[in-house]
Formats: C-alpha cells, structure tokens, sequence
C-alpha cells in the first residue's frame, strides 16, 4: 500500500524508486527480525517439548512406585490383620483355659479378658492407616438405629 501510494504522489521518479527501496528496505528487516523470532520460538518449543517428555517420565516412575508401595502396604495389613487374629485366637484360647487364673497372675488375666474383650486392633494398634479418610471411625448410627417412615412418600 504504502508502494502503490508513493508511486501516485506523482514526485520525481527518483525520490519514489528511494522511498519504494526504503520500503522493501524496512519490510525486509521485518521478514528477518520475524524469522528470528520464529527461530527463537521453535527453539523453546523444542525446549519445553523435551522438559515436557522427561517430567512425564518422572510421572510415570512416580506411578509405579506408589503402585508398587500401594501393593506392599495391602500385603502388609493383610498380614497384619491375620497375625491379629491369630492372637485374639490365642487370647480367647488363654480365656477360656481353667489353668489361666493358676499360672498367670489375676492383673494379667485382666488385662487378657479386656484384650479379648474388645477388638484386638483396636487395642494393639490404634492408628492402623496413614489415610486422608479415617477408615477406622463408624457411623453413630447403626442400621437399627435407622428408620424409614414411608408416610413423607406421599407427600
């Protein structure tokens, strides 16, 4: 545009073929500060891409390590809850035994009838799970506790 309107100026031919060089001039400038910049930006982009690449597999790693300790924490408790009631078995064993009271002391059968008396897991570990839910609460209500009054139906 600018071309076109100096050509129409009606100048000396000179002078125009001058302003129309200094125009491509500077236009050409531009076309190169704007594939530098086009380089530049294809050189982050290469950049970023391949931070990009590396921190997903840093995530991916991450993964399968929280799998592999999620796998290793379920075998744990598993087995804890086993090992646990292999030793309300043999509380409620020691319980039940007439010779209880003649080998071991009144304060340690005691303490055996009140293990046995409530939950063991409770008793020996009471904070069982790292876990951002508290598992181990229960509801204040028990399922006998609720009732259903099929009268607000109709309403």
């Amino acid at each position: 545009e600018q071309g076109l309107q100096l050509l129409e100026l009606g100048g000396s031919v000179e002078e125009d073929y001058i302003r129309i060089a200094r125009c491509f001039e500077a236009t050409r400038q531009r076309c190169c500060w704007l594939e530098q910049d086009g380089h530049r930006a294809r050189e982050q982009l290469a950049r970023v891409e391949a931070e990009r690449a590396a921190l997903e597999v840093k995530l991916k790693h991450a993964r399968n390590q929280v799998e592999v300790e999620m796998k290793k924490r379920h075998r744990a408790e598993a087995e804890l809850e086993k090992q646990e009631r292999k030793l309300q078995l043999v509380l409620e064993l020691l319980m039940r035994e007439p010779w209880c009271s003649e080998v071991l002391s009144r304060e340690q059968c005691s303490v055996l009838s009140a293990l046995a008396g409530r939950r063991l897991g409770a008793a020996v570990a009471p904070i069982r799970r790292s876990s951002a839910v508290d598992e181990s609460c229960q509801s204040l209500l028990s399922h006998s506790d609720i009732s259903y009054d099929r009268t607000e139906d109709d309403v």
